[in-house]
């Protein structure tokens, strides 16, 4: 088993050049999905001054939004906010063709609203395998991840991200404190599914009881894409829970007294 690479994100305001993968880069245009972290907090999105997403509640994640390259600024205001009101939070960002990236308004480890870019690996992903992509954006102290014991993961702090490609099947997860034995979440009997990028986001806040777990995958990355279904896009309501829900185990998270809501949103690359 491969031990996953942990990797640093930009951050709000940086200016981040959003590459496209080899997989995606055609046309002139760019995929952006658009995941809403901060708890108790709707926002309307402006893209470009443009109002595109109203009364963004919390805990959403989006469907892919294709979007023309060139440059943006994403701002979050509140509800119905007045012309001349400063934003909540913004983030500026060149698009590339091609790029299929995740903006996520989340808060920062001491509970401070923030906004990170994450550009989603869409490469190809070999026969027999799938991808994993854990993103620390939750209000918390940096954890390790687990699989039947071994570490995938070690000291994932936020805004960090860990990305790796697993041979697909069932895993035993757990989450500890970074350096310790204490557990802080058991996910047994997790699926990671042939050919999907299964992108898991820690989100809300420990101390506030607050915490949730969002997860967005993006199916059609197997090496042979035509002989395996891609499945459907959309969002699942709060009264159902999709298979992969089910799968990643989440009810874990919700059994240690953590909010843990289930959303997921499928995307075909």
């Amino acid at each position: 088993m491969r031990t996953l690479s942990k990797i640093a994100t930009a951050a709000a305001a940086a200016g981040l050049l959003l590459v496209p993968t080899a997989a995606s880069a055609d046309g002139h245009t760019g995929t952006v999905t658009v995941v809403h972290g901060i708890p108790d907090t709707p926002v309307d999105v402006y893209v470009n001054d443009e109002l595109t997403l109203d009364d963004f509640a919390p805990g959403t994640v989006t469907d892919p939004l294709d979007l023309p390259e060139g440059d943006y600024t994403f701002d979050l205001t509140a509800p119905d906010a007045s012309d001349n009101s400063e934003p909540i939070l913004s983030a500026d960002a060149t698009l590339e063709a091609g790029a299929n990236v995740s903006a996520v308004a989340h808060l920062n480890e001491g509970g401070e609203p923030m906004v990170s870019l994450f550009v989603n690996d869409t490469s190809t992903i070999d026969a027999g395998n799938a991808r994993v992509t854990v993103r620390h954006t939750a209000a918390a102290p940096a954890v390790d991840i687990l699989a039947g014991g071994d570490a995938l993961i070690e000291g994932l702090a936020n805004p960090d991200e860990a990305v790796a490609d697993v041979p697909a099947g069932d895993y035993d997860l757990a989450i500890n404190a970074a350096g310790t034995d204490t557990e802080v979440a058991a996910l047994p009997g997790t699926t990671l599914a042939e050919g999907v990028n299964t992108i898991a986001y820690a989100t809300g806040s420990l101390d506030d009881e607050t915490f949730e777990v969002l997860v967005q995958t993006i199916d059609g990355l197997h090496d042979d894409p035509e002989g395996v279904p891609a499945g459907t896009a959309g969002l699942v309501d709060d009264g159902g829970v999709s298979p992969l829900a089910i799968a990643l185990g989440l009810s874990g998270l919700a059994a240690l007294g953590f909010a843990a809501r289930r959303r997921t949103v499928e995307s075909k690359a």
